[in-house]
């Protein structure tokens, strides 16, 4: 077993208990006899502490290294209240090296030196960043908060193709050639508008999907070449209806995702 608990789990009521970490190092600090390391996770950072006698296993240890460590989990003297497991740390007995790390093209952290270039080239580092990963589980909870709602309300979930005709709207399709009619095209979604057509037209009633959506245009601040939207279409409901059920789900969102009441 790799671990037994998450970087970002554990708090002062896990004092004294034996656990299991692994993960990246994001700092290191040495204080002659002592060394400290923050050990980061999807979930957030645990301080481990390393004593005289474990030290030198890790006197080579740099940022980004993966290290797996076992340990006891004590109450720490100077609590950071900056950090969620700020009021503990893990005094290590045992460590090991699974991964070693060049130093880094940029700074793993919130805040990055690196310019863009740099960060799409160093992508799977720069989606290290916490804040970039807090951007795609906020992205998640969004999603699954809308799901829930629609589901609760009696959407249903369709999935419209991606490969279809090409029906002219404000911007340029996609086309993607087929091998099998040679000279023939199929093109992407600007947004599933004829499919929705026809699911009601087929007598669904309401239904609702996360479309990915695809205009060959150029780069704007409010435009994109491919983008996802919540496509929802109903039957026999009113203007007022139709508004007032997303109010109420935007709401939910809101209060859910970023514990705002509307």
């Amino acid at each position: 077993m790799y671990r037994t608990h998450y970087n970002g789990e554990l708090r002062a009521n896990n004092e004294k208990e034996k656990v299991k970490l692994v993960g990246w190092v994001s700092k290191k600090r040495n204080f002659g006899q002592l060394c400290f390391i923050d050990l980061r996770d999807t979930t957030g950072i645990t301080q481990l502490v390393f004593d005289e006698a474990i030290a030198p296993k890790v006197k080579d240890v740099r940022n980004e290294y993966i290290l797996q460590v076992s340990g006891t989990v004590e109450k720490r003297k100077d609590i950071n209240p900056t950090l969620p497991t700020g009021e503990i740390e893990v005094i290590v007995d045992d460590v090991k090296i699974i991964n070693t790390a060049k130093t880094t093209p940029l700074i793993v952290a919130d805040e990055t030196d690196a310019l863009e270039d740099t960060r799409m080239e160093y992508r799977y580092l720069d989606l290290r960043r916490p804040i970039m990963q807090s951007r795609l589980k906020t992205r998640a909870k969004i999603s699954r908060s809308m799901r829930d709602y629609l589901d609760h309300h009696g959407f249903l979930e369709v999935e419209t193709p991606m490969l279809g005709k090409s029906t002219p709207e404000g911007a340029r399709d996609y086309l993607v050639p087929s091998r099998v009619h040679p000279g023939s095209f199929y093109a992407l979604p600007q947004s599933p508008q004829l499919y929705k057509q026809l699911l009601m037209i087929a007598g669904l009633d309401k239904y609702y999907q996360f479309a990915r959506c695809f205009r060959d245009e150029d780069l704007r601040a409010d435009r994109q070449t491919d983008f996802t939207q919540v496509d929802i279409e109903t039957s026999f409901l009113s203007e007022q209806e139709i508004m007032d059920f997303t109010e109420e789900m935007l709401c939910k969102v809101m209060k859910e995702v970023k514990g705002i009441e509307v």
